[in-house]
């Protein structure tokens, strides 16, 4: 097997805890212990305000239909506004004979490299590591080293680019747009003890480890972050801010339109949307409910409103038209039940609709309970039909609830906003490397 193959040591080391085997050496110049220790690179003068070099990475496909799509633009298009060089590397920007030939010479190693050494391999594992080589020995042909800043938006680029920072020092930033392995293991998508788990946990640490700093998209990251090894004083929270196209908002003398923005999954819980709007009584006269999304529920989430006798529902499926739906929203609901801080709430108070939502993640850090939306329990049918007949049925209360959000999000959550505070903490961190 090639020396190039072998998979991560600091992983290979938690999953040698994990079977109770004792850690066999790889190659020298891969242990950790055998590595020259990172050191800052320091500069001759403070950079003051000059024009930086910024690479952002991420693991998945960029550009594409998401928050963190949205999220990377967004940063990205702020920063060059500013006069800043920035880059991105994804996946997608890899020559897909190159990515195809790497994959059938390292899965079989891989594989080989596992039984052996475990008598077993997981696929889940298997996969993660040949994606981690694949993009590893892309970016390697980068030149990291030019960038005045490395900024990963995720643990996995993170742990690439650590890999690739050390001895040349630069400032790396990470920002997690989700805690990974808590949340599929919360949803069953890895299982509870498996070695799944731990090398996932394990890849989170390492992130931790090699990042300079970590922006954090609210403070809810705080605790679970701190649990995995982050210094309070490596976090700053930055909450993020859109470009929203506002259009004039159009009132309407018909029925109250509620509109539902999200992925048709499981965490998005349309289904307790749909119970609430079931127990509230001729709700088909009041209100018009929009679905807007599509997912891999549209089909069970069709027939659960069918059932239900909800005809006021209209799925309206994937749309680029956002800010146009959201001029003619009255209620904008997003019953989720596991989240950040959703750009589609974002983009809600942006639009001056009034707010109903759940408190999961960092939304109560920006939606204020009576001030700027409603806020309700996560799972929660009874609280969510309360709302909802409160806000049906009390124009001046959504106007008023509306109101507040714009005024909120203008303050805040735009893009100015949010990149203005990462851009000084570029600084700052370069500050305190030239010191």
């Amino acid at each position: 097997m090639k020396e190039s193959y072998f998979p991560y040591p600091h992983l290979i080391a938690a999953l040698d805890e994990y079977y109770g085997i004792k850690s066999k050496p790889l190659n020298a110049f891969l242990e950790e212990k055998g590595k020259k220790p990172r050191r800052k690179k320091k500069t001759k003068q403070k950079p003051g305000q000059k024009k930086l070099s910024i690479l952002l990475t991420t693991f998945w496909d960029y550009p594409h239909t998401g928050g963190l799509s949205n999220y990377i633009t967004t940063l990205k298009e702020g920063l060059e506004s500013m006069g800043h060089k920035v880059d991105v590397i994804a996946p997608s920007q890899f020559s897909p004979k190159k990515v195809q030939k790497l994959r059938e010479a390292i899965v079989p190693e891989l594989k080989t490299f596992f039984e052996r050494r475990y008598g077993s391999s997981t696929s889940k594992i298997i996969q993660n590591s040949r994606l981690l080589y694949i993009y590893e020995q892309m970016i390697s042909s980068v030149k990291v080293e030019k960038y005045d800043i490395l900024h990963a938006q995720d643990l996995f680029t993170a742990n690439i680019l650590g890999r690739l920072n050390e001895g040349i020092g630069k400032p790396l930033l990470f920002t997690p747009h989700g805690m990974f392995t808590f949340s599929r293991v919360k949803f069953n998508r890895i299982e509870a003890g498996s070695a799944e788990e731990v090398y996932y946990k394990k890849m989170e640490e390492k992130a931790i480890d090699y990042a300079t700093h970590m922006v954090i998209l609210s403070d809810s990251f705080r605790e679970p972050l701190s649990s995995l090894g982050a210094k309070p004083k490596k976090l700053t929270t930055i909450h993020t801010g859109i470009e929203f196209k506002e259009l004039k908002r159009k009132d309407r003398n018909e029925k109250v339109v509620i509109a539902c923005i999200a992925r048709l999954g499981p965490r998005k819980g349309h289904t307790h949307l749909f119970k609430a709007l079931s127990m509230i009584k001729r709700i088909g006269q009041q209100a018009e409910v929009w679905i807007v999304g599509d997912g891999e529920m549209r089909e069970t989430l069709e027939a659960e409103a069918k059932s239900l006798k909800l005809s006021n529902v209209k799925f309206l499926g994937k749309r680029e038209d956002i800010p146009a739906i959201l001029s003619k929203t009255d209620i904008f609901v997003l019953p989720t039940v596991n989240d950040n801080l959703p750009i589609s709430i974002i983009e809600a108070m942006h639009s001056g609709a009034a707010v109903l939502t759940t408190d999961c993640g960092g939304i109560k850090e920006i939606v204020h309970h009576n001030q700027t939306g409603l806020v309700v329990e996560p799972g929660h049918v009874g609280q969510l039909t309360t709302q909802l007949q409160r806000l049906l049925g009390d124009e001046a209360l959504r106007k008023k609830l509306g109101g507040e959000a714009y005024d909120y999000a203008k303050k805040h959550l735009t893009r100015e906003a949010m990149v203005g505070r990462v851009e000084e903490l570029y600084y700052n961190l370069l500050d305190s490397e030239g010191e």
